[in-house]
């Protein structure tokens, strides 16, 4: 089963209703926090065709990082105001114009 990727604070609404009728227990942070993460990686996969680097969270879980196919980290995503929750909360398109430069950056760097 494939999870579409929420872009907006409807979306996470309906994809929080949906997944706890479906009995899981999750909270709205726990999927805008993953469609954060999910996002990047999406944007980093379609800017080099393909899934060759990986999106992961820092250890706090305040940065996403990128790492190569070697392992090597070669870029990362700070949020714009204290956390990414509350970017997207705040602004999801700009969060995205925000990746969007970041993928540039990091891919137009090799």
């Amino acid at each position: 089963m494939s999870i579409q990727i929420p872009q907006n604070m409807t979306e996470v609404e309906v994809q929080l209703i949906d997944r706890k009728k479906a009995g899981e227990q999750v909270t709205k942070e726990e999927i805008i926090q993953n469609a954060v993460k999910d996002t990047l990686q999406a944007l980093m996969d379609e800017a080099l065709e393909g899934h060759y680097d990986d999106v992961k969270w820092d250890d706090q879980q305040q940065n996403l990082l990128v790492f190569d196919i070697m392992g090597k980290q070669v870029g990362m995503a700070q949020p714009q105001r204290g956390t990414f929750i509350e970017d997207f909360t705040a602004n999801p398109d700009g969060l995205m114009d925000y990746f969007t430069t970041v993928v540039t950056k990091i891919v137009g760097g090799r």
